[in-house]
């Protein structure tokens, strides 16, 4: 008798993985939180430790979900602007050239005061984005569409244009980068981000939001600095690829397009789920088992620990671990039978360094006959002991592909 084919879930806590932080006594926050349901998992499973690209190797949120779909980012990997364009509704055309920009706070002087202007976002952002929209700068045409929070998405569309350049943005406080080619064909396309910069500047300093925003004694975002330059990356359909239909539940645009141009289907989300720290994952959860009647893999992306990682705010991180737990619990409560269900991060965002780190991060799946293992905690730590070992992540569709009895088998 045939086995059963199941369907696969990957939730996937953005940023979830940290290292031990001085104000937790040198705990992670999954180890300094109760988290019944996801311990679970983790108990009733198997688990293990998961580098994303490789060992020591820091992912980007983009790279990191390429490699999660069962790509290897060093192959298909064109940059991060493309993604950041495509989750926003842009078309990305052969030949263009995107970004990924944050709206963000410089002086008189363009030194960045805050990199993502107080985590501003629309409707204002909104209302930034069309004013520096649609110009031209030397035969460019200039697209411009706001993201999620303090997020936005640069196109520029003409000829001559490269990737080949370096960011704008510095990444960090500290005087506006200029733009260079890494090589003499971005040359030409350097130029145009640094002049779209300064016009930027230009155009958004005395903009209404922003007087709005001096007068209430909140940052401005009186400019735009791309960052992440990348041209229409050539990837084969995940659908295709694997033999199964495939949707995302995300509420940030740059995951959604990564997913998007991957050939998964792009699953709405009401305003309430989107990617803040905020956002109501019980609801987000009710999607996605929605969403698993109709499709055989389901990606879904929470972004709220990312965010306490980044902001350096270990504690707020406990409180959003505690917040997915009880949406794992929601889950567990609610998911059909046969399914292959995984819970892991994309990359380690620590809350001490409040940035991406090269850390491994933990990873439990569960399914119905699976071989339990001596896990019994979902943590850094916990997962460790578990029977998987430690792989890469484009490792981790492959096995699930297998434990859904879907794969093809491999010679006679």
């Amino acid at each position: 008798m045939p086995a059963v084919k199941k369907k696969i879930l990957f939730v996937v806590m953005d940023g979830l993985g940290d290292r031990g932080c001085k104000v937790l006594g040198g705990m992670t926050p999954l180890q300094a939180t109760p988290t019944p349901n996801l311990d679970w998992f983790a108990e009733n499973g198997s688990s293990g430790m998961m580098d994303i690209i490789a060992p020591g190797v820091r992912p980007g949120s983009d790279t990191a979900h390429l490699s999660l779909l069962g790509y290897d980012p060093y192959e298909v990997y064109t940059g991060r602007g493309p993604f950041e364009a495509a989750g926003v509704g842009m078309t990305v055309m052969p030949g263009d050239v995107a970004f990924r920009c944050n709206f963000s706070t410089v002086d008189e002087n363009y030194e960045v005061t805050d990199r993502r202007a107080g985590r501003i976002k629309a409707p204002e952002t909104t209302e930034l984005a069309k004013a520096v929209s649609g110009m031209k700068i030397n035969g460019v045409e200039i697209l411009v569409k706001e993201g999620t929070e303090h997020r936005a998405a640069l196109l520029l569309r003409g000829k001559k244009l490269n990737p080949d350049i370096t960011d704008a943005d510095p990444h960090d406080i500290g005087p506006v980068a200029v733009s260079t080619g890494k090589n003499k064909k971005g040359e030409f396309t350097a130029s145009i981000i640094n002049e779209f910069v300064r016009r930027s500047y230009e155009i958004m300093k005395d903009h209404p939001v922003n007087l709005e925003r001096r007068e209430r004694g909140l940052p401005e975002a009186n400019i735009l600095l791309p960052r992440g330059a990348g041209s229409f990356p050539k990837i084969k359909p995940f659908t295709d690829k694997n033999a199964i239909s495939g949707a995302c539940v995300a509420g940030v645009a740059m995951i959604n397009g990564i997913c998007g141009i991957c050939g998964l289907d792009i699953i709405g989300l009401p305003r309430e789920c989107a990617g803040n720290i905020d956002t109501d994952m019980i609801k987000k959860a009710d999607v996605v088992l929605e969403t698993l009647k109709e499709y055989d893999f389901v990606l879904m992306n929470i972004k709220a620990p990312d965010i306490s990682g980044h902001d350096g705010k270990a504690e707020q991180k406990c409180e959003v671990v505690g917040r997915l737990d009880e949406m794992v619990g929601h889950l567990r409560k609610n998911m059909p039978e046969n399914l292959v269900i995984v819970f892991t991060a994309d990359h380690c965002t620590s809350s001490d360094v409040g940035d991406h780190t090269g850390d491994p991060v933990p990873v439990t799946i569960y399914t119905e006959a699976i071989v339990k293992d001596e896990a019994t905690e979902f943590s850094e730590s916990g997962c460790a002991k578990g029977s998987i070992g430690r792989i890469r992540g484009y490792d981790l569709l492959p096995i699930c592909i297998d434990l859904a009895n879907r794969s093809e088998k491999f010679g006679a």
